[in-house]
């Protein structure tokens, strides 16, 4: 469940860049349609400009939008039962595997392996 988490929070990552990328290529389209009318392709700039410019990616939706229907939604059911099956089943401890393996792995007594930064 805690690694499912871990690409959960990936692809949120990725929408969270959709988000940011979709809207740097609308604000770009303002250079576009500026170019296309001063170069006198006034009814091209017309057709981005009122067909591109500021319009829904997704139906009723900008992208914050779709951001904030995802992380009010899914994934914040996500994280609660993610949260639920870690009290019940690890005692709210995260990240148990990598701790079990950072024990496997590490050399006991040489420094920059030590088990915790208190140890350190």
């Amino acid at each position: 469940m805690s690694e499912a988490l871990e690409y959960l929070e990936r692809a949120r990552g990725h929408l969270y860049s959709f988000h940011q990328l979709i809207g740097r290529a609308d604000l770009l389209l303002d250079d576009a349609v500026e170019g296309l009318a001063a170069n006198g392709h006034e009814e091209l700039a017309e057709r981005v400009g009122t067909g591109l410019r500021g319009a829904n990616v997704l139906a009723g939706r900008w992208t914050f939008q779709v951001v904030e229907e995802f992380d009010d939604g899914y994934y914040a059911a996500f994280r609660e039962l993610e949260r639920a099956v870690r009290e019940e089943t690890m005692g709210g401890r995260r990240h148990v595997l990598e701790a079990e393996m950072k024990q496997r792995r590490r050399t006991h007594g040489r420094p920059g392996h030590e088990a915790t930064p208190d140890d350190a």
